[in-house]
C-alpha cells in the first residue's frame, strides 16, 4: 500500500469503528470500488489495535473499576454495580464468539461484496431509526441485566456481516430494551473490547500462520492515526447523540445504501 492508501484506511477504520455506519463495509467497499489492493491481515490488525487503544484509554477507570470489582465478587461473592456490569459484559460477548468461530469461513466466502453490504446498510439503518424514534428516557447501563445483555450480544453477532454495524446493531437493541441513548452508546463501547480484543487475537494466528509479510511504516502510522481518529469519535459521539439522536447516522446509511445499489444495478 502507498501512504495515501494508508491515511485513508487508517482514518476510515477510526472513524467508523464507533459510529453506527459499519466499519467493515467501508474498509471493504474502497477495494471493490476503487480497484485498491486488499489490505492484508497486518494492517488489519494494526487499525483495530489502534481503535481498541482508543477505547481502552477514553473508559480506562470504568474497566479498571469493572475489572477489581469483577476479580473481588469472584473472591467475596457479593456484587456490586460494576461487578454486575462486568458480568453483563461477559454474557453479551459469548453470542459473538459462538458465531465467530463456526460462521467465520462462511462470511468471509459469500457475505463480504457490495451487494450484502448495500442491504445490510439499509435495513439496520432503518432499524436504528425506528429504535431512535421510540426511544424515552431510559435507564443506564448499570440496570441492563444478564437478560437483555444476551440480547444485545446477540446483535453483536449479527453484527459480523459486513454492513450492519457492530455499534449500529447494539445501540439499536440496547435502544429497543429501553436504555437511554448515552447509556446504549456507552455499552456498545464497552462491548467492543473483548470482541475487538479476541478478533485481534485470532487475526495475529491468522497473520503468523500466512507467513505475510510486514511493512512497519504502514503498521505504524495506521495504528497511530487509527488511534486518535477513534478517540476522537467516541469522545465526540457521546456529546452529540443526546441533542441530535441517531438520524445524522440513518441518513448516511441510507444515502450510502442508494449509491451502492446505483452502482449495482448501473
Amino acid at each position: 500500500m502507498d501512504t495515501f492508501q494508508v491515511i485513508v484506511l487508517a482514518l476510515i477504520q477510526g472513524l467508523t469503528e464507533f459510529l453506527p455506519i459499519s466499519s467493515s463495509a467501508h474498509l471493504i467497499l474502497p477495494a471493490q470500488l476503487l480497484g485498491w489492493q486488499d489490505q492484508g491481515l497486518t494492517f488489519d490488525v494494526a487499525v483495530n489495535t489502534g481503535s481498541l487503544l482508543a477505547v481502552v484509554i477514553y473508559f480506562r477507570r470504568e474497566l479498571w473499576s469493572m475489572f477489581t470489582a469483577w476479580t473481588g465478587s469472584i473472591v467475596s461473592r457479593q456484587q456490586n454495580e460494576e461487578s454486575k456490569l462486568a458480568w453483563w459484559i461477559i454474557f453479551a460477548t459469548i453470542p459473538a464468539v459462538i458465531v465467530g468461530f463456526t460462521a467465520k469461513g462462511f462470511i468471509a466466502t459469500h457475505l463480504r461484496n457490495i451487494e450484502v453490504i448495500a442491504f445490510t446498510t439499509i435495513v439496520f439503518g432503518l432499524l436504528l431509526w425506528w429504535a431512535d424514534r421510540m426511544t424515552r428516557e431510559g435507564f443506564n447501563e448499570f440496570q441492563v441485566g444478564w437478560k437483555k445483555a444476551l440480547v444485545i450480544g446477540v446483535a453483536q453477532a449479527m453484527a459480523l456481516i459486513p454492513g450492519t454495524s457492530r455499534s449500529g446493531a447494539t445501540i439499536t437493541a440496547a435502544l429497543m430494551l429501553g436504555l437511554s441513548r448515552e447509556a446504549a452508546a456507552r455499552f456498545s463501547f464497552l462491548m467492543s473490547v473483548p470482541v475487538s480484543l479476541g478478533a485481534a487475537i485470532l487475526v495475529v494466528k491468522d497473520l503468523i500462520e500466512s507467513g505475510e509479510s510486514v511493512d512497519l511504516q504502514a503498521l505504524i502510522l495506521g495504528t497511530a492515526l487509527s488511534f486518535v481518529a477513534a478517540y476522537l469519535c467516541i469522545h465526540y459521539f457521546l456529546k452529540i447523540i443526546s441533542r441530535m439522536g441517531m438520524t445524522p447516522f440513518v441518513i448516511y446509511r441510507l444515502a450510502l445504501g442508494a449509491v451502492l445499489c446505483a452502482v449495482i444495478f448501473a
